[in-house]
């Protein structure tokens, strides 16, 4: 039998300041506002790779409270899982990732992050999930 395609794994933080802001990125790749995360590496769990991903793209450090979603990008095959994360130290600066790290409102979240990744910090902020989403990079199927 031919072997399958794989999923590739990707985890996604909402980081949410006690003054109501979210963490944010300007991708160096791209220019779009995201939630920071990324790739899960075979060795780490998901919420290890999510404090990881955040340190390295943001500088600030997390606690991860609660999977609040799990989303597909149907044109790649990644998986995402989102995770409400709370701030327990560091600033956020710019990496070889972003541009910019930035505390944003939700309004700035509406304003500047693609349909896909908006929703993200938007389920986060509900209490009746976790969500099961997908989209094709940009917006929501």
């Amino acid at each position: 039998m031919a072997e399958l395609p794989r999923h590739s794994v990707s985890v996604t933080a909402v980081v949410l300041h006690p003054v109501g802001r979210v963490l944010a990125i300007q991708r160096a790749d791209d220019g779009r506002w995201v939630p920071p995360g990324g790739v899960v590496e075979l060795d780490e769990t998901p919420e290890h790779a999510v404090i990881r991903e955040v340190l390295e793209e943001t500088g600030v450090q997390i606690k991860p409270d609660v999977l609040t979603g799990v989303y597909k990008n149907m044109v790649l095959g990644v998986v995402s899982l989102t995770y409400r994360c709370h701030p327990i130290g560091g600033e956020p600066h710019p990496s070889d990732e972003a541009l910019q790290s930035a505390w944003l409102t939700l309004d700035e979240v509406k304003d500047r992050m693609p349909e896909a990744r908006a929703i993200r910090v938007l389920d986060a902020l509900r209490s009746d999930g976790p969500f099961v989403r997908v989209h094709d990079g940009s917006r929501l199927l």
